[in-house]
């Protein structure tokens, strides 16, 4: 018998032994949504993590099929499970292993324009004022 083999699972069907859930923080770091396992932890500790709509403990077990929303820096990723991960890979296998359903994140608002005057060009004149009022729209032409 093989070294690892567990003696009573020795004459049962090869994928037999396959996990049907893993914790929710260990899948989390697996699939790379966070860095570290006690970050996802923490996250869930937190209730920045709901599963299935309900928020979630570390320990939860996470199934295929099941929703995982998780809050990270102010959005929510939410993600389908489609496959068990206990450990944790690349990066490419680790999109295998989810599907995102996370809409876009809105448009970044478009820097306004900031006119910068010389160093030592001194107060604006009046003239002067007059034309940034006028390119800002505060004043009529």
């Amino acid at each position: 018998m093989a070294p690892g083999v567990n003696k009573s699972n020795a004459n049962a069907a090869p994928g037999a032994n396959a996990p049907t859930g893993v914790r929710l923080d260990s899948w989390l770091w697996a699939v790379r949504v966070y860095k570290t396992r006690s970050a996802a932890t923490t996250a869930c500790r937190a209730g920045h993590v709901k599963l299935n709509g309900t928020t979630a403990k570390a320990a939860q077990t996470v199934r295929p099929g099941d929703e995982v929303r998780a809050r990270i820096s102010g959005f929510d990723r939410i993600l389908t499970v489609r496959a068990l991960a206990t450990k944790r890979g690349s990066a490419v296998a680790a999109a295998e292993c989810f599907v995102d359903l996370t809409p876009p994140p809105p448009p970044r608002e478009a820097v306004a324009f900031v006119p910068v005057r010389d160093r030592g060009a001194g107060r604006p004149t009046k003239r002067d004022r007059r034309e940034i009022e006028r390119l800002r729209g505060t004043r009529e032409p």
